[in-house]
């Protein structure tokens, strides 16, 4: 499976992700300039965290115009993945591969922690060698990480059994979440059900 990183002016977790496809999942990885449009040679796309743009209006406002950005909405309309990491995952929401918005944190505070989910799900690319009932400790760090959708669509994902995680403590509660936390769980959600990922 080879993988590409695509590379904004601002990405700075593009080596990152490089490093890890290459030396720890052990697969072939290149950069993919932002301007460039090829990816016929992909298996699988990363769109890195960092400040594409320097955030510049909102957190991926300005990187959806980028050259790249079609050649991604047609990749992951063929079925292949895309994963956005962090500012790769606000990339995907701005330019509407992913349903939703992404908002400025509830007290507008930049955040940075260790969230807490639950494994429900073991039958996804991401969860498939994940133990169901797993609590899994993930970073977070963001000033708009708050995601917002509008009812339908939170209706219809709070009912898919596509859902991978869930809230693992009683503490975390949708008002003490620095991010909606249960909306990005059905996001997820969503976008495992449908082909696209993000995280």
């Amino acid at each position: 499976m080879k993988f590409g990183v695509i590379v904004f002016p601002g990405s700075n977790c593009d080596h990152d992700a490089y490093h890890v496809i290459s030396k720890h999942v052990g697969q072939p990885v290149d950069f993919i300039w932002h301007r460039d449009t090829d990816l016929s040679t992909y298996d699988a796309v990363i769109i890195p965290g960092g400040f594409s743009y320097g955030d510049y209006l909102r957190a991926g406002a300005l990187a959806r115009f980028s050259p790249v950005m079609k050649s991604v909405q047609k990749f992951a309309q063929s079925g292949r993945f895309v994963l956005g990491i962090c500012n790769g995952f606000q990339i995907l929401c701005e330019a509407g591969l992913l349903p939703g918005a992404l908002i400025r944190n509830r007290d507008l505070h930049f955040i940075c922690e260790h969230l807490s989910v639950r494994v429900e799900t073991v039958d996804s690319p991401f969860t498939n060698e994940l133990q169901r009932g797993a609590v899994l400790r993930i970073p977070i760090a963001h000033a708009e990480g708050n995601y917002v959708c509008d009812d339908p669509l939170w209706r219809s994902s709070n009912r898919s059994s596509a859902s991978s995680f869930a809230i693992a403590t009683v503490r975390e509660t949708l008002l003490s979440q620095p991010i909606q936390t249960v909306h990005a769980i059905i996001l997820l959600a969503f976008v495992i059900a449908n082909g696209t990922y993000s995280g």
